[in-house]
């Protein structure tokens, strides 16, 4: 058989077996910003993809692609996005109030034409009788010309009090922190009155600096989004992603971190410098292995921290893949990665 031949076939066996759920380790499956949880024994994340892509491991090594959430794309998503097609970016999966709540982003590229939708569902195990997802539409919407920020990269979490918060952001006036309503599932703050959380900008009142390496003129060059907040100890911690995502072997992405001692900020780097102007700690960027790394989500099991985020590999053409990265904190409560953590 010619070699040719022979490298095609090879091709077409691994792309069936992909198909039909073959497992696969950690860091070969294609993933766009993942986030993950666990129920019971079994690990799943949730990405950017047709539907929201699904994964499901034992081990979080070894990963199975399970059915898209949607199967078509949500009428009112294709109503309120008129180029929107069903691919749906950046989910943040919780538990909270019994069940599983899945926000998600519906976006026109490059243009603040976005929504934040959200879905819920009692199990996350396909099996279950119980499994269903229920989709409740729209959280949150920015409108070109009237919003200053972008309804996309949505991240849940609850304050000390208990009250639901939604963060959220990319570029333009950057990211963004809502209240919800008691059942986070609607907006309980005025839209057009929601603080800035974290910026690029050095001066919160600058304007958009100008748009750079060729993204929309219209998205400025204020380049930070997919804010992720974890609470740890005494603090809050917010980790954003900085430059460029989405450009393979030459994208920039790099994460970067801060904490306040309330969840409405400020947040402060670890050298004081507020996020709000341009602050905020480098954690972890690309290096000969991956070209750029980001869009972060933090987790806990069984007592330990893990980044789970997507980098750009560098010996694979780029492509974005799966990063778990075990996460420990130095004695003045900062986060540092464990280099010497492997999932092999």
């Amino acid at each position: 058989m010619p070699q040719e031949m022979k490298a095609f076939r090879s091709f077409v066996i691994a792309l069936l077996g992909f198909a039909i759920g073959m497992q696969v380790q950690a860091q070969s499956i294609i993933v766009h910003d993942p986030v993950m949880i666990r129920q019971k024994d079994t690990y799943y994340v949730f990405c950017t993809g047709m539907g929201i892509s699904v994964f499901s491991s034992p081990d979080m090594k070894n990963w199975k692609r399970e059915e898209p959430v949607f199967a078509q794309a949500p009428k009112w998503a294709v109503e309120a996005i008129p180029t929107f097609k069903g691919h749906i970016w950046a989910p943040d999966i919780s538990y909270f109030n019994g069940q599983y709540q899945l926000y998600y982003s519906v976006s026109a590229f490059g243009k603040n034409t976005s929504c934040i939708g959200l879905a819920t569902n009692r199990t996350l195990n396909p099996s279950d009788p119980a499994f269903r997802w229920i989709d409740h539409g729209k959280i949150i919407q920015s409108v070109p010309g009237e919003s200053n920020w972008n309804a996309i990269d949505p991240n849940f979490i609850v304050d000390e009090t208990g009250t639901p918060y939604l963060c959220f952001g990319s570029f333009w006036d950057g990211l963004k922190l809502v209240k919800l309503s008691p059942d986070a599932m609607s907006v309980a703050e005025d839209i057009h009155q929601i603080p800035t959380i974290a910026s690029r900008k050095s001066d919160p009142n600058a304007p958009n600096p100008p748009s750079v390496d060729n993204n929309p003129v219209d998205a400025g060059g204020n380049a930070i989004e997919a804010p992720f907040i974890f609470r740890k100890g005494n603090y809050y911690y917010l980790f954003a992603s900085i430059d460029y995502c989405c450009k393979g072997v030459n994208s920039s992405y790099k994460m970067i971190v801060g904490r306040a001692s309330k969840l409405i900020g400020p947040y402060i780097d670890l050298s004081g410098k507020p996020m709000t102007r341009g602050g905020g700690t480098i954690l972890l960027q690309g290096n000969a292995d991956w070209h750029g790394v980001g869009h972060n989500a933090v987790v806990n099991f069984d007592g330990s921290d893990y980044l789970v985020f997507h980098g750009y590999d560098a010996h694979d053409n780029g492509k974005p893949k799966l990063n778990i990265r075990k996460l420990n904190w130095n004695k003045d409560g900062w986060p540092v990665i464990d280099e010497n953590y492997s999932l092999k």
